[in-house]
């Protein structure tokens, strides 16, 4: 469904300037931006992809992840194709590059507001707008979550991180979560791997905590790309920076997409990237993609006991509140 873009200025010429992600793009008639699902229709930029849901599905809110917002509840997850990146990892290529692949899907029409009904029908305490990269679906997402928050559900973003603060103002209101991926530290890595910058990632995850969005980060580890004990405790201590209560989820590779020679992570980097956190003072450090590892829970860091255990998906609260039920500490975990 083509509808006007969100977030736009017109040029002389016929050009626009998309001003919703960091790349900026000048976009001459009838060309599409770097996102391959906005186009410069006769002077006017369009989304192409609005309430066009090529993936719907209700997920545990564990699976985004994030574990300190809401655990333990049901998140309505949809997306469309797209994405302004162009990670040789992705986990969702099928999807996400599916445009700049040429490969054409079929999607479902699913107008904002029978996603706010199916949220509703399913007793999901949130929507999370995931799969592929919701800056490239604002509109949708925008649109669908003023709705969301009239019913009192929750809005998540599962993102990259590289909207512009015009973007996260204009969300700002309506959004309560969300999962940044920090790939790297590195700005060359981004330019190779992803085809993007690393300094409009830190900004959205620095911006989004200043607005009081509750943020949680993940880094994906890549031997020999971005798994550094240097470059690890760069992240860590960024995020300690930020807040010391900002969960970093450290989350093991597997072979995907175009880096299929690429070895798996090696456990023991993924402990080590967790015990590197742990010593940049983070309270909150996960370990993901290890299925069964104790890191997975969340624990009091005042007094060590398991306040939220995790068993793949399965959650167990021991908590009061949200305060620890051993010894009363008052925890960094949102429940409603």
């Amino acid at each position: 469904m083509r509808k006007e873009a969100m977030l736009y200025k017109k040029l002389d010429s016929g050009l626009v300037r998309c001003t919703l992600c960091a790349h900026r793009c000048t976009i001459k008639p009838d060309r599409l931006g770097i996102c391959g699902v906005r186009q410069n229709l006769e002077g006017t930029l369009c989304t192409l992809v609005y309430a066009e849901a090529i993936a719907v599905h209700v997920d545990p809110i564990e699976k985004k992840p994030i574990y300190n917002f809401l655990p333990g509840t049901r998140s309505f997850s949809i997306a469309t194709i797209g994405c302004n990146f162009r990670c040789t990892f992705c986990q969702n290529a099928d999807i996400s590059q599916a445009p700049k692949d040429g490969i054409t899907l079929k999607a479902e029409e699913f107008p904002p507001p029978q996603v706010v009904a199916a949220a509703e029908r399913h007793a999901c305490d949130s929507i999370a707008y995931t799969y592929t990269e919701p800056t490239v679906f604002f509109e949708y997402a925008y649109d669908t979550a003023k709705l969301a928050h009239e019913k009192g559900i929750s809005n998540i973003f599962v993102t990259n991180g590289y909207m512009t603060m015009e973007a996260l103002e204009e969300i700002d209101p309506y959004l309560d979560a969300a999962n940044v991926d920090l790939k790297s530290f590195d700005d060359e890595f981004y330019r190779r791997v992803c085809g993007a910058r690393l300094q409009p990632v830190l900004e959205t995850i620095e911006g989004m905590h200043k607005r009081g969005v509750w943020v949680e980060v993940t880094t994906l580890l890549i031997p020999g790309l971005n798994d550094s004990d240097g470059e690890l405790r760069q992240i860590a201590e960024f995020i300690a920076e930020v807040s010391l209560d900002v969960p970093w989820h450290v989350s093991r590779f597997t072979p995907r997409y175009r880096m299929l020679d690429q070895p798996a992570t090696p456990v023991e980097r993924i402990h080590r990237a967790a015990e590197i956190g742990r010593e940049a003072g983070l309270n909150y450090v996960y370990v993901g993609n290890v299925p069964g590892n104790a890191n997975e829970n969340t624990v009091c860091p005042s007094c060590g006991a398991v306040a939220i255990s995790r068993v793949g998906y399965h959650t167990t609260l021991n908590l009061e509140g949200n305060k620890c039920a051993s010894c009363g500490q008052e925890l960094a975990v949102i429940r409603s």
